[in-house]
This record gives C-alpha cells, sequence and structure tokens, in this order.
C-alpha cells in the first residue's frame, strides 16, 4: 500500500458522503497524515441497512491522528453546503482541498426510471458537485496546493455505456464535465482531476447492488484512498486528468495489487466506462468465473429464455396495455432458471425485468420455469397451467385472469 509522507500534514480536506465507503476511506488517509477533515454527508443517525454516521466517521478520523468537523450536508441543499463550508472556515482557517464524493446510483433504463431518481442523481451528482465546488472555490484560492477531485469517470462516449442507464451515465458524466471545464477555467490557481476506480470497489452500495458473492470481485476502498492521496500530494500543476487508481499506483511504484483484493487472486468485476471492447471483456471475466456486469436492477444481468422472453416483450407494454390491465405480476420461478421476475402494468407507463417489481404486486405467480417459457411463448395456456397444478396463484384473481388475454396480445405484436 502506498506509504502516508505528511504531505497534507495541517490541510482541510472537504469530503462530501465521508460517513461510509470510498468516501471515508480518503478520510482516514488524509487523517493519517494529520489533515483536518470536514466529514460533509447525510447520515446523522444510523441507518438500518448502511454502517456509520458523519459522527462515528469523526471519531475514527480524530483515532487515526486527524481533526474532524461532522456536518450534516444534503449536497442538493445550497444552504446546507454553504453553512458547512463557512463552519470549515471558521474552525480549520480555510479549504485546501473538496472531493466530491457524493453520489447517487440507479441502473435502470429510460422507461423504467421515476424522474424522482432522475432528479435524485442529477441533483446529487452533478449540481451537488458543481455547488460544493462553487462555494468552495473562493476559499481554495487562497491555499497554497488547491484541489478539487472528483470520484467520476473518464468522459467515454461509447454508446454501449448509455444504453442500459442512460440517467446515471448523464449524472456522472455531468461530474466529470466539471472537471474539463473547472480544471481549464481555474489553470494555474486550483488542480482539478477526476479518479475512477479500474475494478469495483467493495462498499455498502456495491454489496446491495451486487448481492451475495459479488464481494469476491472487488478490491478494498483503501486503493482509492491511496490513489487519492497520490493525486491530492501533487502540485496545483497537476490539472485536468481523469486518472484510474491502479494506473496512478503504478506510477507511485506499487507493484502488488493483491493487498488492495478482498480475495487475492479471484477474477475482479471491471468498473463501467472503461474498457473499449466492454461485452469482450464481460465474457472473459464470466469465463474466468465472475459474475455478469450489472444492469437494470442492479443485480447480475440475468441469461437464458426466461431473459430473451422479457428482452422480447419489452417493447410490446403500450399506454393502452397499462390503462387495460392495471396491475403488478410477480413471477416466482423454480427449477433450473429459479428466480424472481415482474410484469408492470399499473405504474407510469408500465415495466418488467427481473428481481423484485417497483411496488406491490397484485398477483404473484409460482411455476416452473420451463412452464413460464411454454406459457409466455403460447404453447400452454394460463388456465390450463392452473388446473393441471403448473401454475399457483395469490392475490387477484380477476387480474390472474386478465394474464391470458394480455399475453395473446404481447405475443401477436413480439414474439
Amino acid at each position: 500500500m502506498l506509504q502516508n509522507t505528511g504531505k497534507l500534514s495541517g490541510c482541510t480536506v472537504f469530503i462530501t458522503g465521508a460517513s461510509r465507503g470510498i468516501g471515508k476511506a480518503i478520510a482516514l488517509k488524509a487523517a493519517r497524515d494529520g489533515a483536518n477533515v470536514v466529514v460533509a454527508a447525510k447520515t446523522a443517525d444510523a441507518h438500518p441497512k448502511l454502517p456509520g454516521t458523519i459522527y462515528t466517521a469523526a471519531e475514527e478520523i480524530e483515532a487515526a491522528g486527524g481533526k474532524a468537523l461532522p456536518c450534516v450536508v444534503d449536497v442538493r441543499d445550497e444552504k446546507q453546503v454553504s453553512i458547512a463550508v463557512e463552519n470549515a472556515v471558521q474552525k480549520f482557517g480555510g479549504i485546501d482541498i473538496l472531493v466530491n464524493n457524493a453520489s447517487a446510483i440507479s441502473l435502470t433504463g429510460t422507461l423504467e426510471t421515476p424522474m424522482k431518481k432522475v432528479d435524485l442523481m442529477l441533483g446529487i451528482n452533478l449540481r451537488g458537485t458543481y455547488m460544493t465546488s462553487k462555494l468552495c472555490i473562493p476559499h481554495l484560492l487562497k491555499s497554497k496546493n488547491p484541489h478539487i477531485l472528483n470520484l467520476s469517470p473518464p468522459l467515454n462516449l461509447n454508446p454501449v455505456w448509455f444504453k442500459n442507464h442512460t440517467a446515471y451515465t448523464m449524472a456522472k458524466y455531468g461530474m466529470s464535465m466539471c472537471v474539463l471545464g473547472m480544471a481549464e477555467e481555474f489553470r494555474g490557481s486550483v488542480a482539478v482531476n477526476a479518479l475512477w476506480p479500474r475494478t469495483a470497489i467493495q462498499t455498502a452500495a456495491m454489496d446491495m447492488l451486487g448481492g451475495p458473492g459479488v464481494v469476491n470481485q472487488c478490491r478494498k476502498v483503501e486503493i482509492m484512498a491511496d490513489a487519492a492521496y497520490a493525486v491530492l500530494s501533487k502540485p496545483v500543476s497537476y490539472t485536468g486528468q481523469f486518472v484510474i487508481d491502479e494506473d496512478v499506483l503504478i506510477k507511485e511504484g506499487i507493484k502488488d495489487f493483491d493487498v488492495y483484493a478482498v480475495k487475492p487472486g479471484h477474477p475482479l468485476l471491471p468498473d463501467f466506462f472503461l474498457d473499449e471492447e466492454p461485452e469482450k471483456l464481460q465474457k472473459q471475466m464470466e469465463d474466468h468465473g465472475a459474475t455478469p456486469a450489472f444492469t437494470a436492477g442492479g443485480t447480475a444481468a440475468p441469461r437464458g429464455p426466461i431473459a430473451d422472453i422479457f428482452n422480447t416483450l419489452k417493447g410490446s407494454i403500450s399506454a393502452e396495455l397499462v390503462k387495460t390491465t392495471q396491475g403488478v405480476y410477480k413471477f416466482e420461478l423454480s427449477g433450473a432458471d429459479a428466480g424472481v421476475w415482474y410484469i408492470d402494468l399499473k405504474n407510469g407507463g408500465g415495466s418488467m425485468g427481473s428481481g423484485e417489481p417497483p411496488a406491490t404486486a397484485d398477483v404473484v405467480m409460482s411455476m416452473d420455469g420451463d412452464a413460464f417459457v411454454q406459457m409466455f411463448t403460447g404453447k400452454l395456456k394460463p388456465t390450463m397451467a392452473f388446473m393441471s397444478g403448473k401454475l399457483k396463484i395469490k392475490g387477484d384473481m380477476s387480474l390472474a385472469i386478465k394474464l391470458e388475454k394480455m399475453m395473446a396480445m404481447m405475443n401477436k405484436s413480439k414474439l
């Protein structure tokens, strides 16, 4: 791992989203140099599913040798950010470094992403980064070696990185565009750079997105902390760079990357936005035992006849079908293709896919995966499946009856 050099001793580092994960790891790395750290995050009270608060993070920072100022900050709220910046300047005398780490993610397609989620991602990732930078820059300009570091990817315009989650990509690229513009605007006065991981990083968010087993394909947050430390230790002339954690550390002389792996020697899951041939790389990873890349629901991308059916039927959802059906169907499948799938013909423009439905299911259908395929390819009628015991139904039977007519419409248009 990269050794501390003391270059950040006495510096004040303002980090958004620093109560856990990568943000906290960067804070602790800076604290070991004796830095002052402003923990700007929303979590003041313990979250039922996510570890850490701004106060527990502050305790760890001070135990590591730094000084901490915990601030309750929603980066979408200009007043909260302004107060945190003012309090940081009052307590520590200025701000030397800003790390824009706070981010929201929803790996969903255009039709499956509610505007509330779109607003959340754009509000935190893009607007929050821009606004926090804007409010910190007047103070950074007074520092001897000021830095802004955004945790965002290189601007890769390969359409493959847009097609499955356009809103998320726009929001993350918004952070990167802040780097592109501000680095040039403040060249010679403030260094502005972006940092992104080569592989998936183990965080609470990744645990929720990837499910069981994904942890073995991740690196620890320490690799991002070490890479951030290397960038923040450079002179102000080092600016406008979109760097990858592994590349930064190789230049710093790091040769052993197993120390950063959760499970040394295990295949690693590549991160978004980086590879030139993502589909080829994904297959290579899967051939070596890695989980398939994440898709809309944030879980491993499903494959097989059931996935093919849903992919084919997606385009058949219409406003008329939603209007006439008004039901949410959940399918609990057993057998070789066991899993949970849904068709939502009740909310918004309708949606379908793998995983739990976005709203409470009106009808839950349990059956073998093979019977499901027969049913949705017109080879087995739902009524016969139910009568023969191949299909078990819970919930609104009137909506269940609508399924046969609905499937006929969908099959006619797509299959």
